[in-house]
């Protein structure tokens, strides 16, 4: 295997974990306020309890968005081809303006091998001005000539 292809693997495994921990806490987060909105068994509860279980109810649902969107990102990340490649395209480790970046799902930033990485998303106007472009092609961003000095 060649380097750039282990240090690929490498990227993919530290992107699955990080979104996989970023699952567990939404998940943790939702749980935990979908059990405080559960009420007891008991016939009659006053209006306090009620509204706390309601309030908690809220917040589980506020807490279900990012268990989804997580949760589509972990699939992503299984599922995407991450073979080397001479072109950007989803699964594509990028290098721009100093900075690296893997197109497939956004990201917090990230540290692999000594250096730090980004996940950006395939919808996201930076991806749709380097798609399709290889190492050493030019495109405007921003009002900004940049070149891609990496990919792969």
């Amino acid at each position: 295997m060649s380097d750039r292809a282990s240090l690929k693997q490498a990227i993919r495994d530290r992107m699955l974990a990080l979104e996989e921990a970023e699952l567990a806490t939404a998940q943790e987060h939702y749980e935990a306020f979908l059990n405080d909105a559960k009420l007891d068994e008991r016939e009659q509860h006053d209006l306090g309890e009620i509204s706390e279980a309601r309030e908690q109810a809220d917040l589980a649902v506020a807490f279900e968005h990012p268990v989804l969107e997580h949760g589509a990102k972990v699939e992503a990340i299984e599922h995407a081809d991450f073979a080397l490649s001479d072109a950007v395209g989803p699964g594509a480790v990028v290098k721009f303006g100093g900075r690296r970046f893997v197109v497939l799902v956004s990201t917090a930033r990230f540290d692999c091998d000594g250096k730090t990485y980004m996940g950006i998303s395939q919808q996201s106007p930076i991806y749709k001005a380097i798609k399709g472009l290889g190492e050493g092609d030019e495109f405007t961003f921003n009002g900004k000539t940049l070149t891609l000095e990496m990919v792969f």
